[in-house]
């Protein structure tokens, strides 16, 4: 589960511990919640990995130490990201807002799936069941982002894509979802003044990050093979599609 530490990620790791996963949470740089995380749950079952998805070989690390704990992964979770801006009036913001986004959001997530549908294909597999990945969109992914966030907008556009390709080309030894969440509760908006938006949903409240969790483990359990490719919009009416 990538960015578990905190928001979306560290409610989807309580669900999946719930439901009787044994979890890898990685985290960019707070490890003091991620290790508070695993202490709740019990590190037997939980363990940490600390990376930096903008660095462009820090995945391979990830990936390496994660099937390393246990000897094997079975649902990859791309969830890290964060809302950055690409200013268009600013040269140099807009160059590096384009340039962290693409690492963060596309290459980042780009690269886990495709070291994880090489190990799910293997032919020293047999018997194998489906591997299954699970990427984070967003709304914007269908409709785009505002101004200063063009960049983001195009990247999780591009998540959607990788998805359905991967659904496409892998079936059946690959399963893959897209989760396209709105305005989600979590931490990271704690601070800033909602009010006019949160009026404007038709629920007059932010989705809370759980219902979120309980789609990404519904579809991590296996149980609809079929949905395969299928982006899943999370917004409370909000967008519909």
């Amino acid at each position: 589960m990538t960015g578990g530490s905190r928001g979306i990620g560290a409610a989807t790791v309580r669900a999946l511990h719930r439901d009787g996963f044994d979890t890898v949470v990685h985290c960019g740089h707070d490890e003091r919640a991620a290790n508070a995380l695993v202490a709740e749950l019990g590190s037997e079952r939980a363990t940490v990995i600390v990376a930096d998805l903008t660095d462009p070989d820090a995945y391979q690390r990830l990936w390496r130490e994660a099937v390393g704990w246990r000897g094997r992964i079975d649902v990859l979770v791309n969830n890290a990201g964060a809302w950055i801006g690409s200013p268009l009036e600013n040269p140099a913001g807009w160059m590096s807002g384009w340039e962290v986004n693409i690492a963060l959001h596309l290459l980042a997530p780009a690269n886990l799936c495709r070291e994880a549908v090489l190990f799910w294909t293997d032919e020293c597999r047999p018997d194998r069941p489906p591997g299954i990945v699970i990427n984070l969109a967003s709304r914007s992914s269908h409709r785009g982002d505002d101004a200063d966030h063009l960049a983001y907008g195009a990247t999780k556009g591009g998540i959607l894509a990788l998805t359905k390709g991967i659904a496409r080309a892998y079936a059946p030894d690959v399963l893959a979802y897209a989760i396209a969440p709105g305005w989600v509760a979590t931490d990271l908006v704690a601070d800033t003044d909602l009010t006019d938006i949160v009026a404007g949903l038709p629920m007059r409240e932010m989705t809370p990050a759980k219902d979120v969790a309980e789609v990404i483990a519904f579809l991590a359990s296996g149980r609809s093979p079929h949905t395969t490719g299928a982006t899943i919009d999370i917004t409370g009416a909000d967008y519909v599609r």
